[in-house]
């Protein structure tokens, strides 16, 4: 594989030649390392407590969606965003949430996806927070959560009028999906030590 150039802009194409145990995203053409097996990149694997939180998230989704046309994926699962003209946007959230089959063509999601989850780690959390929350806005996920294990919190984005409107939430509260009408999530038992 060749390496990483921060001045040089990648396409889909590009990404999907790229041959190494490493998983990066890219982002307007911009490659973000997510995992390395070498510790020097500094892009560890999730922890246990990450893998805790997006397990019992996905086992709540799972469970209410059994039988249901919308299904949850986990990471890692490219998911492509491009505006039409430039296909330089691939990102891997925690989960994912997609209601139209036609997105899925059982290597990747092509555009974006009813709900997003992103679990913050010291590496990603600028990115979350700003780079793909503008991202997943312009290409209108209509849900968008942001976990804080830290904290024991919750930022839910939900698109309305083309804006996010945001509600935070606490490791007692059980929270509606608002894209799934009927389904709520205990944050208890998502934050469970």
């Amino acid at each position: 594989m060749e390496e990483m150039k921060r001045d040089k802009r990648y396409t889909y194409a590009d990404y999907e030649t790229w041959d190494t145990d490493e998983r990066y995203e890219l982002i307007r053409g911009i490659p973000y390392l997510l995992y390395s097996p070498d510790p020097a990149m500094m892009a560890p694997a999730p922890t246990p407590e990450h893998q805790s939180i997006s397990g019992e998230l996905f086992r709540q989704l799972a469970n209410f969606l059994h039988g249901k046309p919308c299904k949850v994926y986990s990471a890692p699962l490219d998911v492509r965003l491009s505006d039409g003209s430039h296909d330089d946007t691939v990102v891997q959230p925690d989960l994912i949430v997609v209601c139209d089959k036609s997105k899925l063509d059982g290597k990747h999601c092509d555009g974006a996806p009813d709900m997003i989850v992103e679990i913050l780690s010291p590496s990603t959390a600028g990115r979350d927070h700003i780079v793909k929350y503008k991202l997943y806005l312009a290409s209108g996920v209509r849900e968008y959560w942001i976990i804080d294990p830290n904290t024991k919190t919750v930022m839910i984005h939900i698109l309305e009028g083309g804006k996010y409107q945001t509600s935070t939430h606490e490791a007692a509260d059980t929270v509606p999906v608002r894209m799934l009408d009927g389904c709520s999530i205990n944050l208890a038992d998502v934050f469970a030590e």
